[in-house]
Order: structure tokens, then sequence, then C-alpha cells
């Protein structure tokens, strides 16, 4: 089986490690230069520098006989295009994307996305079902309370990168909980420090969730 995976975050670097180790063919993309550089010197060739939503990169990827392509970037709607067009261009049998706001979710599948996986979904489900309704209010209230979850990725070229949490100033009402590093999940403390790769879970008020992202984005640099 060929698998392409674009986005060469902590997500897509690690399941492209964990597949070429197995019988499957796996290339991954990454667009950003300094973040490309990382994963080829830790994957070697299967790496390639370029944009996942060119069609000619793509193309080039040898999307036309591939079998899997996996959209796992930090930007939804990247996730989708990537996805679209590798359905519509190259006809591949099966896509996967990763959402970063659950509520895109419905979409994707009403677009046509063969599968979806929400880290933020998952970490919420968890949450959900090893608390207790009677300790603490229900997760179930945050949205009546106008508060949501919301998952960002530190890239290479993020402003919030290498500085500690205490030190970034966030919107108000916005708290981040957890950091997602390794595939693991830790606690968020005033002194964790920001890596690369490293996925940050938040929740923020509803009309908060674009300055928040925007506290995090290369484009803010």
């Amino acid at each position: 089986m060929y698998v392409i995976i674009v986005g060469g975050g902590n997500v897509g670097y690690f399941l492209a490690k964990a597949l070429s180790g197995t019988q499957h063919e796996v290339l991954l993309m990454e667009k950003d230069r300094v973040r490309h550089r990382f994963v080829s010197e830790e994957l070697g060739e299967i790496a390639m520098q370029g944009d996942g939503c060119e069609v000619r990169l793509l193309e080039e990827a040898g999307a036309a006989r591939a079998d899997v392509v996996v959209a796992c970037t930090g930007d939804d709607e990247d996730n989708l295009v990537i996805c679209q067009m590798a359905k519509m261009n190259f006809n591949v049998g099966r896509t996967i994307a990763r959402v970063n706001n659950p509520r895109n979710e419905g979409l994707f599948h009403k677009l046509g996305i063969d599968s979806t996986v929400s880290s933020t979904k998952i970490i919420y489900n968890l949450i959900e079902q090893e608390i207790e309704v009677a300790e603490v209010i229900p997760l179930a209230a945050m949205r009546r309370g106008n508060l949501e979850i919301v998952e960002v990725e530190i890239g290479p070229r993020s402003p919030a990168l290498n500085m500690e949490i205490r030190q970034i100033k966030l919107p108000e009402g916005a708290l981040i909980v957890a950091v997602m590093r390794d595939d693991v999940a830790r606690v968020a403390s005033g002194d964790t420090r920001m890596l690369d790769g490293d996925t940050l879970i938040a929740v923020c008020l509803a009309d908060k969730e674009r300055e928040f992202r925007e506290s995090f984005s290369e484009a803010s640099v």
C-alpha cells in the first residue's frame, strides 16, 4: 500500500515513522523548509519538501498511484483541499483528514472526505468519560457558557516557540490546559516551554478563538 502523508508536524512525523517500519510505502510532504530539514534528517528519502495543496506537487509525489492520502497539517482548510484534490484529481481510494476544530467534521464528511480524526474531540471524550458528573460541572455545559476547546500546533516560526506559558500573552478568558508532545498529553503549567511540534489544548471564549489562534500563528511573527 502506498500512503502519502501531508504535514510534517508531530502527528505526520510519528505516523510516517511508524508506517516506515512496515511493509507499506510511505511519503511525507512538508512545506516548511526548516521542518522538512528536520524530518528528512530523521526519516531520510521518504520526506519531500513541498506544499500538498498544489496539484503539481501532489502529482510529483505520485498521488495517482496512492492508495491513501492523509492530510494532517495544522490547518483545517488545507486538509480539506488536500483530500478533495486527492479524490477529484487523482482518484485516490481513501482520504483521511486531521480536523483541528471538531465542528468541521460534519462538513468534511459532506464534502466527500472518507475519514476524519480530531484529537481535540478524542481528548474531550476521554475527559468526559473519566470525570464524575457529581464532582464538577459537566463539560456539556461549556457550550452553554460560550466556551470552546481549541487545538493549536506550534510551528518553527510561531511567536510562542521556546516561550514558557506564563510568558505568552493570551486573550481574556483563555486557558491552556494540556500540551501534546511525542504523542503524550501533559498537563500544562506556567513553566511549560513551547517546543516545535507541540500541540496545545486550550479552553477559551468562543468569540476569542480567532484571537487565541493568532497568538501562536506564524503569520503574526
